[in-house]
C-alpha cells in the first residue's frame, strides 16, 4: 500500500468502549486506538438503560484526534468516514436534532409490557397473537421480542410513561443514526439498521419500506422515523463543526454505516452463504450469511437485511458473554468499594487467561451459567439469572475463571444446534472474532466444546472497524467483496482435542438440564 493511498476514518462506538481505525477500502486494518470505559450505563429502576449521547461524542472526536495525532496521518488521504455504533438503542430528538434526554439502549426492557400489548391476542403461540405472528414474520422475519429490547419498545414506553417526550419527538433514531446526525446533520436509517423497529417490510431486500400495516398495529406515526436508504449509500459530508471536533477538513464523504452487529459479520471475513463465524465481545453470537428469509420463532433466530447489498444473514445474540469476565472483574477479584482491592489492574484479564490456563478443562466440574441479564437466544427470557453450580471447598479462582469461560462457550454450543438446522448443514471451522478472541485459551475452550476447527482472523478486536470500512468501500466503489476476502488473515486454527470430548458433552447436557430444570424459578423470582 502506497502512503498516498485512500482510507477510510472507521468509527466503532461499543456499549463501554470506542475504538477508531484507519482502514483501506478492502479491509486492510492499517492502525487502531481504543477509548475504555468512556461511555458509562446508568441502570435504572424497572429495567431501565441509558446513555448521555454528550458522551459518545466526546469519545468519539476525543479517540479520532489522538488516532490522527498518533499516526501522523495526512488528512488528505481520508477518503470516507464510516461508523458502527451498539444496535439496539433509540435516541429521541426534536426537529434541530437535539436529544430530548438519554440514549436508550439494547439493555433497557421498559417496553416489554407495550409489546406484550401490541403483539398479543385471543390465540397464541410462544406468547404470541396468532394473527400477529403471521403479519409480522411475513413482513418482517421477526416480531418484536417480549424482552422489550428493541427500539419499537423504546418508542413505545416513551409513548405510554414518557407521552411529552413521544409528543416532542421529531424522529426516533437509532445509535448510528444519531451518531451519522451529528456527523451529517441528516437524519436518517439503513435497510441493514432499521430491522429492529420491526415496522419494515423486507421481503424485497433491495427496496425495503415502512409499513402502513405494521405502523398501524404500533401506533407509531411515519413521520417520526427516519427516511431509508441502502447500506451502501453515501449520506453526506462531513459538516463544519463535526469537523471541527475532530481537527479534519469539512466536506469528507460520510457512508452510512452499520450496527455493531452487522460490521463485525462483515468484518469476520466469512462473507459466503454459509461461512459461520462467532462473535465474541460484550454479548456475542454465531451467524453466517444466508441467501433467503426464514424464521425460527422458538428460538428467536431470523435471517434479516445484512450489511452487504441483496444479502441476509443470520441473527441471533447472547446477551452476556465477554461482559461475564468484566462482572468477575469488578464484583469479586477487584473492586472499589470499602472492603475491596481497589481499581482493577489494566492486565486483568490477561490475569484470567493465565488463571484459566491453569485449571484443568472441566473446571473441576464447575458450570457457570452466563445469564446475567436474562437471555435472547436460543431461548428469549429476560428473567434468566447467571450462577455457578457444583462448588465445593476444593474448588480454586482458577476453576471459577476457567467456567466463565466454559459457560460462554457452552451457551454459544447450545445456540450451534439450532443456527446449524436454522442452515440445514453443519458448519466446519468457524472464524471467531471480538475482544475474547484475543484469548488463545478462549479460542482453545471454543474448538473443544463445540467440536469444531476455531479460526482465530487477525485483530478480532478490529472486526468492526474492517466492517465499516467495507462498507465505505462498497459504497464509494473503491472494493468489492471478492477483493475484500483475499485480505482477510487467519492469525491461528485451533482443533478439537478429542481427549475432551466426553468431558464436555456431559458439562453441556447438564447445561441445559440447569435451564429446563430452573428456568420457571428464574420467572418466579424475576417476573414483573
Amino acid at each position: 500500500m502506497a502512503e498516498s493511498d485512500p482510507l477510510v476514518l472507521a468509527i466503532d462506538l461499543g456499549t463501554t468502549a470506542c475504538k477508531v481505525g484507519l482502514v483501506t477500502p478492502n479491509g486492510k486494518v492499517v492502525a487502531y486506538t481504543k477509548e475504555s470505559d468512556a461511555t458509562p450505563t446508568k441502570f435504572l429502576p424497572g429495567g431501565g438503560a441509558e446513555q448521555d449521547t454528550a458522551d459518545w461524542w466526546k469519545v468519539v472526536t476525543g479517540t479520532v484526534r489522538r488516532l490522527l495525532s498518533e499516526t501522523g496521518t495526512p488528512k488528505e488521504r481520508i477518503a470516507a468516514i464510516s461508523a458502527s455504533v451498539h444496535w439496539s438503542g433509540t435516541v429521541a430528538v426534536d426537529r434541530e436534532g437535539n436529544p430530548l434526554g438519554n440514549a436508550i439502549i439494547w439493555m433497557d426492557t421498559r417496553g416489554a409490557p407495550y409489546v406484550r400489548e401490541i403483539t398479543g391476542g385471543p390465540l397464541k403461540i410462544e406468547g404470541f397473537g396468532i394473527d400477529k405472528i403471521l403479519t409480522w414474520v411475513r413482513l418482517t422475519g421477526g416480531i418484536p421480542t417480549h424482552s422489550g429490547k428493541d427500539p419499537i419498545a423504546h418508542i413505545l414506553f416513551l409513548k405510554n410513561e414518557r407521552p411529552e417526550v413521544y409528543r416532542e419527538a421529531y424522529k426516533f433514531l437509532e445509535s448510528k443514526d444519531y451518531l451519522n446526525f451529528l456527523l451529517t446533520g441528516k437524519m436518517a436509517s439503513d435497510f441493514a439498521t432499521i430491522t429492529l423497529y420491526w415496522l419494515t417490510d423486507n421481503r424485497n431486500i433491495n427496496d425495503v419500506r415502512y409499513s402502513p400495516k405494521l405502523l398501524k398495529l404500533a401506533g407509531i406515526e411515519r413521520e417520526k422515523l427516519p427516511d431509508l436508504y441502502p447500506t451502501t449509500h453515501i449520506l453526506g459530508e462531513l459538516r463544519p463543526e463535526a469537523a471541527e471536533a475532530m481537527d479534519l477538513p469539512a466536506g469528507i464523504p460520510v457512508a452510512m454505516g452499520a450496527p455493531d452487529v452487522q460490521a463485525p459479520v462483515l468484518g469476520s471475513g466469512a462473507v459466503g452463504d454459509f461461512e459461520p463465524h462467532i462473535y465474541l465481545g460484550t454479548s456475542s453470537w454465531l451467524s453466517c450469511h444466508v441467501p433467503y428469509k426464514k424464521t425460527d420463532l422458538f428460538h428467536n433466530m431470523a435471517s434479516l437485511p445484512s450489511s452487504i447489498p441483496g444479502r441476509y444473514f443470520v441473527a441471533n445474540e447472547q446477551e452476556t458473554s465477554g461482559v461475564s469476565l468484566t462482572f468477575l472483574r469488578d464484583k469479586f477479584f477487584f473492586s472499589d468499594d470499602d472492603l475491596g482491592t481497589g481499581p482493577a489492574p489494566e492486565n486483568a484479564y490477561r490475569i484470567f487467561d493465565e488463571l484459566a490456563a491453569q485449571a484443568p478443562p472441566g473446571s473441576h466440574g464447575v458450570i457457570f451459567t452466563p445469564w446475567l441479564y436474562g437471555e435472547r437466544t436460543p431461548v428469549d427470557d429476560p428473567t434468566l439469572r447467571g450462577g455457578l453450580y457444583n462448588l465445593s471447598l476444593g474448588i480454586t479462582r482458577a476453576d471459577v475463571v476457567r467456567s466463565a469461560f466454559e459457560g460462554v462457550a457452552l451457551n454459544t454450543r447450545w445456540l450451534l444446534k439450532y443456527v446449524e438446522k436454522f442452515v440445514r448443514r453443519k458448519f466446519g471451522p468457524i472464524n471467531l472474532i471480538g475482544g475474547g478472541g484475543i484469548s488463545d485459551v478462549w479460542c482453545q475452550i471454543f474448538a473443544d466444546v463445540l467440536n469444531r476447527p476455531i479460526r482465530k482472523v487477525k485483530d478480532p478486536q478490529a472486526a468492526g472497524l474492517r466492517g465499516v470500512g467495507i462498507v465505505a468501500g462498497l459504497a464509494l466503489k473503491m472494493t468489492d467483496l471478492e477483493d475484500y476476502s483475499r485480505y482477510v488473515e487467519i492469525e491461528g486454527t485451533f482443533q478439537p482435542n478429542p481427549d475432551n470430548r466426553k468431558l464436555y458433552d456431559d458439562l453441556f447436557d447438564a447445561f441445559v438440564d440447569i435451564y429446563k430444570k430452573n428456568h420457571s424459578l428464574y420467572r418466579k423470582l424475576n417476573g414483573k
